[in-house]
């Protein structure tokens, strides 16, 4: 059997089946569960009777104008490094796009980062941030990539609970009451992914006053700021004293149906920029280029265009929420994003064994809540990024699944009715 050499020591190469495997993977590693959501991804994947209402990506192409640009520019040959804060003109038109939008300033020379995705911004932060043994904040329910990131860098997780009667906010006591002496980071992503909630300017009033208080960093993704339906979207680095305490993090994934492309960014003050940057030099490099070039365009030419997927959107929301509480499921109007997150609590399954059911028994695919924290379990979490067609029979297949075969209480007693 071939083997490999490590500090002296003759290891199998194989070692999937050794005893001495657990000495060479991270223990941290060892201990963080595979993503929730992708596994039931899987599960779904190749079986065309499903209906998937579990991944978050836009049914759309991306615009043809947005692909016609990256095809020209791999024609010049234009397929090399990039500067690793990424391409000038995409930093200068991020910028432009973050002032009109959003009223944030930042310099392009400095200020913003090209990234391998959102994802890859939020692990620079938080790896650049945390030393072993800080503290980060991260409301519960939230996106579950956040907390085994934070894990394997060595922090601790203090989850910050939101309630569904106040629409998943975050607010200022609950932040007040998951604070301890190691806390150094807020974790925030509104509108957020899974609940849709989305925080207006004077709901951040007082949570960043708590922050200024508190001297903490603020790691804000926005991946989803275009996709809100009743209000404009707030950061929180727009705050008065916020922006020099915040990473703003996004991309083109969500807002453009880019998801293949991998692109994002990160935009704060030098200092923590320069920080994310000297750790992206040494891993990433530089976000593929044909991917810089396609999102360049899509700021000078495709906002129209998101603003049809975004209306589109705003009339699925309707159409899921509605079919949701005619099912039986309570389900709070989510503001943002593209996910409804209905309780399922009445029905006395967990959340698990209610997703998997669903899948096996009515062929469509959710994410059981409990993967989002303990704040979720109760809830599953349905993507009506998926055409009207699809989120119809999916709601039909629902509806017969919950009168069919869904556990009622009879006299204290759970019994199936079928």
């Amino acid at each position: 059997m071939n083997t490999i050499r490590r500090d002296n020591a003759v290891l199998p190469a194989d070692r999937s089946n050794s005893p001495q495997h657990s000495l060479i993977i991270n223990p941290r590693l060892q201990e963080i569960p595979p993503s929730g959501i992708r596994a039931f991804f899987d599960l779904a994947a190749g079986n065309n009777d499903i209906i998937s209402l579990g991944v978050g990506e836009p049914d759309f192409a991306t615009p043809a104008q947005v692909r016609a640009a990256c095809i020209r520019a791999l024609d010049r040959g234009e397929t090399g490094y990039t500067s690793n804060s990424g391409l000038p003109e995409l930093r200068e038109e991020i910028a432009g796009y973050m002032q009109t939008g959003f009223g944030l300033r930042y310099d392009p020379a400095d200020e913003i980062l090209v990234t391998v995705g959102s994802s890859e911004a939020v692990d620079l932060a938080l790896r650049a941030f945390m030393a072993p043994g800080d503290e980060i904040l991260i409301p519960s329910p939230g996106y579950v990539a956040y907390a085994p990131i934070a894990y394997l860098n060595g922090g601790t997780l203090a989850p910050v609970e939101t309630k569904v009667e106040e629409g998943f906010k975050l607010t200022a006591e609950a932040l007040r009451k998951a604070v301890t002496p190691r806390t150094k980071l807020l974790m925030v992503n509104f509108p957020s992914n899974p609940t849709g909630a989305v925080m207006t300017y004077e709901d951040w009033l007082p949570v960043a006053e708590v922050v200024k208080e508190l001297g903490l960093i603020v790691i804000s993704d926005e991946i989803y700021a275009e996709l809100t339906y009743d209000s404009k979207h707030v950061s929180i680095a727009s705050l008065p004293g916020m922006q020099e305490r915040t990473v703003v993090i996004s991309g083109f994934s969500k807002a453009f149906a880019m998801t293949g492309w991998r692109v994002g960014y990160a935009c704060g003050n030098r200092e923590l920029l320069s920080a994310m940057l000297k750790i992206h030099q040494y891993t990433a490099m530089c976000a593929p280029v044909p991917g810089q070039i396609a999102a360049a365009e899509a700021l000078r030419s495709a906002l129209p265009d998101m603003e049809r997927m975004k209306a589109c959107f705003k009339e699925r929301r309707s159409l899921l929420v509605e079919g949701l509480r005619s099912a039986g499921l309570s389900c709070h109007m989510p503001q943002g994003a593209f996910y409804a997150f209905a309780s399922i609590s009445h029905t006395g399954i967990g959340s698990e064994e209610f997703a998997m059911r669903l899948l096996q028994e009515a062929g469509v695919a959710v994410v059981p809540g409990h993967v989002f924290g303990a704040g979720g379990e109760g809830y599953i979490r349905c993507s009506y990024a998926a055409s009207t067609a699809k989120l119809t029979e999916a709601l039909e297949r629902l509806e017969d699944f919950m009168r069919v075969t869904m556990l009622h209480s009879v006299e204290g007693k759970n019994v199936i009715v079928r």
